[in-house]
């Protein structure tokens, strides 16, 4: 079964999940943009890379370059104390708006087995009684 979604997620959900997957593992840019897609999120590189850059920015994640004999060297991202915490807090607020999302479903299928309701009549617009009423200054 895929549990991925099917709509767009909000883009300030990129960075929680960015701040997630590198502390499930470490890993370089293009590495992130790939297990992002598990997530539900699509594989906007240049968006991936901007957040990166945020986020050490902010001091959440650092960066080193990792070198090997067999390729180029890559950026490594991991994560700091500040990321994890910003972690924490995204999570609480990942939360609250799973809890808002879940109550505004049961109140959609409730109201869904409830019947609809016949339009109200609209009133007659040039009645007397709406004229009389719009002259003496009622709406």
């Amino acid at each position: 079964m895929d549990c991925r979604p099917t709509g767009p997620l909000p883009k300030s959900f990129l960075q929680p999940c960015l701040l997630l997957l590198i502390k499930e593992e470490p890993g370089y840019g293009y590495d992130l943009v790939t297990r992002l897609s598990d997530l539900g999120l699509d594989d906007d590189s240049a968006a991936v890379y901007r957040a990166l850059r945020s986020l050490e920015q902010r001091g959440e994640v650092y960066s080193y370059w990792h070198t090997s004999s067999t390729g180029p060297a890559r950026r490594m991202y991991g994560l700091t104390p500040a990321g994890d915490d910003a972690l924490f807090a995204s999570v609480t607020a990942v939360s609250q708006t799973h809890e808002a999302i879940e109550r505004y479903l049961c109140r959609h299928a409730l109201a869904q087995s409830r019947p609809c309701l016949p339009p109200a009549e609209e009133p007659v617009r040039n009645s007397p009684l709406l004229h009389d009423l719009a002259l003496r200054g009622h709406p």
